[in-house]
Order: structure tokens, then C-alpha cells, then sequence
């Protein structure tokens, strides 16, 4: 029997997200022996978005996580993550809804980014009129040109967050999603080099201040090059990763399940697994089929894709295709649960809590 084959398929809809439970654990250990030190390890819940996940992960000993979104740093509170960094700059109700975060959640640490002078004001402001305070790191922008203060300009935005009442400088952030080098020796040349800007500037602060920062660096590409890492991707793994980095061997753990609900002629068959179940931002194949490698993606509307095969008649309406996302991220964000697999049979299902933008805050 194939890995992915779920013996009680019968009683599973499609599309669904499948969720192996036996993966997502080697996936987990696989990170912490890459790592060594479970203390340097920060991993990114954007991701998986599901409480029962970040419950293995803190199983394992991992007690700080790196979250996107307001929605996704209440779930990690809810189950009394120890420390949670917000990877974006608050602004508008977002500092609202953090304040609320940290005022409800006592037992949880909350950190957030910042990389401007007049957010930082406007968050010290808003934490002060509170009587709160809050931890925060600076943003680098080192090359990936999305968000964050250039090294070079950030020491005199640490001056002034020194000034800020309300915030407590914790240490730097610096994400290098845009280096994807298939080369690992290549790849932490260039992660090296960027971050090496990242290391003067810690030095520079700390000799000028005293304090000890803590530095957030890097994702899923660049997690075999940095200490202290956030990869978010390695827990489930995707078609994408997995063919452009070679070097890191996490297995598919998460998979989508389609059936064929058409044979349209000799070579053709179509499936309900339309651009509202698969993350759709990327051209076609977005997806690629375990027990059909044959199987090619010609074009995909809302609720259908349609493929095109050597020989149609080896297929039947109903039969089922089990897939490898391309980009893992945005496709969990597209269901509502993920369909627990463990020894080849679905048990269970876990919501994605995260998904939605709001929990209760």
C-alpha cells in the first residue's frame, strides 16, 4: 500500500486536505536534530494555521513561534504558546487588536516588527495610553525589497525607539525568502552575505547600548544557513521546496484529495479540484498527482481542473487522485479542517483555526 492511500477514502468529500499525522511528526524532528539547539528555533505558524499542529511542535520542546497575522498569534495564546513574535508592523486596528492580544493573554510573551519611526510612535502611543508596553524588533529589509528598514539606516531607528516609552527593543528580524539557491553552498554564500549586514548592526547597537538582541533570521530556504531560524513551509512541505531544495529532506505531509468527475475523451479527464482548493497564484501545474504522474494540468476554473492523460481509460468517474501542492501556504488557508490521517486511515479532523481572520480579538 502506497503512503498517501487512506483506506476509509470512501467516507472522505472531495476536495479535501489530508493531513498525515506520522509525516508532520518526522517533519517536526527532522527540523530539531537540523537545528541542534531547540532554544534557536522559531518556526512560522502562517503555514499551518491549526492549533493541534503547534500543540506537536511545543510536544516536541519548541516554546517560540512566528505568526503573520492577529488571528494566527491568538491561536498560538490560546494554547499557551511562551512566545510569540507578530512578523508585521501593526498599523490601524491591527495595534488595537495587539493590545487586546497582550492584555488577554498574560502568559503569553507578544513582540511584533517594526521598521519605521512613525508606526513605532504611533504603537508607543497606543500601548502607553494603555499602561502597556511592548517588545519589539526591527525589520531589516536585506534584500527581499517587501518590508523592513535597509541595515545601513536602521541604528538611528533604534535611537528612537529607545526614546519610546511603551517599547522595549528585543532584537532584529531579517527575512531571505528571495534566496532560493538549489545549490546549498551557494545559497549560504548569498544568505552570508546578507547577513552579514545583520551582524554589524547587532554589534554596533549592542556595543552602544549594552543590551543583548535577539536576532529572527531567515524561512524554509535559508533555515540550513541561520542560528536562530523560521522556517514555516518544512512542516508540511511542498512540490515546490521539495525540487528546489534539494538538501532539505522533510517529507510531503499534507496532500489534497480530488476525484475525477468526468472523462471527457481519449486523453482527457477533469476533476472538482477548481482554483478554490489549490493555491492559484502560481502558472499551471499547481499540483501534481501521486498515483497519476501522468496526469498533466491543461487549464482549471473555479471548481474543475482539467488534465490531460496518456490513456483516459485507466480512469472512472469517482476514482480518486491524491496531490502535492506547489505552494502548500495558501492552499491550507482554503479549507476549513484538515482530514487527519495516521497508519493509513483518516481518524479525525483538525480545523484550521487561523484561517479566518478573527478568533475572538
Amino acid at each position: 500500500m502506497d503512503w498517501f492511500t487512506v483506506t476509509n477514502i470512501d467516507e472522505i468529500d472531495s476536495p479535501s486536505l489530508m493531513l498525515y499525522k506520522e509525516r508532520v511528526e518526522h517533519n517536526i524532528q527532522y527540523a530539531i536534530n537540523m537545528i541542534k539547539d531547540v532554544s534557536k528555533f522559531r518556526p512560522h505558524v502562517k503555514t499551518n494555521k491549526i492549533a493541534e499542529v503547534c500543540e506537536m511542535m511545543m510536544t516536541a520542546g519548541i516554546t517560540k513561534f512566528k505568526c503573520a497575522t492577529i488571528a494566527e498569534a491568538e491561536m498560538l495564546a490560546m494554547i499557551h504558546a511562551e512566545d510569540v513574535l507578530l512578523a508585521y508592523q501593526p498599523a490601524g486596528p491591527k495595534a488595537k487588536r495587539l493590545l487586546s492580544l497582550v492584555q488577554k493573554y498574560s502568559q503569553t510573551n507578544f513582540s511584533c516588527l517594526v521598521d519605521n519611526i512613525d508606526a513605532a510612535n504611533y504603537l508607543s502611543e497606543f500601548f502607553l495610553s494603555a499602561k502597556e508596553s511592548i517588545f519589539v524588533f526591527i525589520d531589516l529589509n536585506t534584500g527581499m525589497d517587501r518590508s523592513g528598514i535597509k541595515p545601513e539606516k536602521a541604528f538611528a531607528l533604534f535611537e528612537h525607539l529607545q526614546k519610546l516609552p511603551a517599547i522595549n527593543v528585543r532584537g532584529l528580524h531579517a527575512y531571505d525568502g528571495h534566496l532560493r539557491n538549489p545549490d546549498l553552498q551557494e545559497r549560504k554564500k548569498e544568505s552570508d552575505l546578507a547577513f552579514k549586514k545583520v551582524m554589524c548592526l547587532a554589534e554596533q547597537i549592542e556595543k552602544a547600548s549594552g543590551l543583548s538582541l535577539t536576532i529572527v533570521a531567515g524561512g524554509s530556504p535559508s533555515f540550513p544557513t541561520h542560528v536562530d531560524s523560521s522556517p514555516g513551509t518544512f512542516i508540511f512541505w511542498d512540490w515546490d521546496y521539495k525540487h528546489q531544495l534539494p538538501d532539505e529532506r522533510f517529507d510531503y505531509a499534507v496532500l489534497v484529495v480530488t476525484r475525477v468527475i468526468s472523462v471527457v475523451d481519449n486523453d482527457t479527464i477533469t476533476t472538482d479540484l477548481g482554483h478554490k482548493s489549490i493555491a492559484a497564484e502560481n502558472p499551471l501545474p499547481r499540483v501534481h498527482f501521486l498515483n497519476a504522474s501522468d496526469a498533466v494540468p491543461a487549464s482549471q476554473s473555479e471548481e474543475h481542473l482539467v488534465l490531460k492523460v496518456n490513456d483516459s481509460s485507466h480512469f472512472k468517474v469517482g476514482d480518486v487522485l491524491y496531490g502535492v501542492p506547489v505552494h502548500i501556504c495558501p492552499t491550507v488557508a482554503l479549507y476549513e479542517k484538515a482530514v487527519v490521517v495516521e497508519n493509513n486511515k483518516a481518524i479525525t479532523s483538525w480545523k484550521v483555526i487561523a484561517r479566518d481572520r478573527t478568533i475572538t480579538i
